[in-house]
């Protein structure tokens, strides 16, 4: 296993990783660490008595901003407008509530960790790291969160208090990095729920690659706002 030492950003190649897609341990989460990694198509993943784990798996699930599939019925929640959707209004609120307790951590642990939590605030502070945001009644609902670099986004986690929540925050999202001209989500692993909208498995040397092309596009840094001309637009299509 491939150890990281704290003066030393660089990482190994992708394709040292473990058929479990383990890749390296230990280092720090300070931003430039974290960028490396994820120009590099490696994130990490940990519980918080571990030591910092890096990951790559093979396949990789992606959403390509294209190929977003809106299921029928969410078609009638967004057209109903019950929800209102912003960016980067409470980032630190959005990862607290997805690092909350969940039916698969009953005694309440997650793997977003404290320290977690900080690295990540930072990285949203420097404008890599974004959170979208789903309210009803001035009530924070649901969201999601990532990082995006170039013309890629990765993205870490989503929470829902009432249903349909996290879904509209992601399809608003997406909707939104097609018209920033964004070239890829990354979902790092498939899941019934990513899939259903439109992710699919590529090799990790296909996303490699991929993500090497959406890396050549400038960061879009800073604090994010919706396109709101384009958003009412989407919004109310009867389709």
């Amino acid at each position: 296993m491939f150890r990281l030492h704290r003066h030393d950003l660089r990482f190994p190649p992708v394709n040292q990783a473990t058929p479990e897609g383990l890749l390296a341990v230990g280092g720090d989460l300070r931003p430039d660490r974290l960028l490396e990694a994820y120009r590099h198509g490696i994130f990490p993943w940990y519980n918080e008595d571990d030591p910092i784990l890096w990951w790559s798996p093979d396949p990789r699930a992606v959403l390509f901003p294209e190929n977003l599939h809106i299921p029928r019925s969410l078609k009638k929640r967004l057209r109903s407008n019950v929800f209102t959707v912003t960016l980067d209004t409470c980032f630190r609120q959005v990862m607290e509530q997805c690092a909350g307790p969940r039916s698969q951590y009953p005694e309440g642990g997650t793997w977003i960790t404290g320290d977690m939590l900080d690295a990540y605030t930072r990285l949203h502070e420097l404008g890599y790291a974004h959170s979208v945001e789903t309210w009803q009644d001035g009530c924070l609902i649901g969201g999601l969160y990532g990082v995006a670099i170039g013309g890629a986004f990765f993205a870490e986690s989503m929470f829902t208090r009432v249903d349909d929540a996290s879904k509209v925050a992601l399809v608003k999202l997406v909707r939104q990095l097609q018209t920033w001209n964004f070239r890829l989500i990354d979902c790092q692993q498939s899941s019934p729920h990513v899939m259903r909208f439109g992710a699919e498995e590529i090799p990790r040397s296909d996303f490699i690659n991929q993500l090497i092309e959406a890396l050549n596009l400038p960061d879009r840094q800073g604090r994010w706002v919706f396109d709101e001309a384009y958003d009412l637009e989407r919004s109310n299509e009867s389709g």
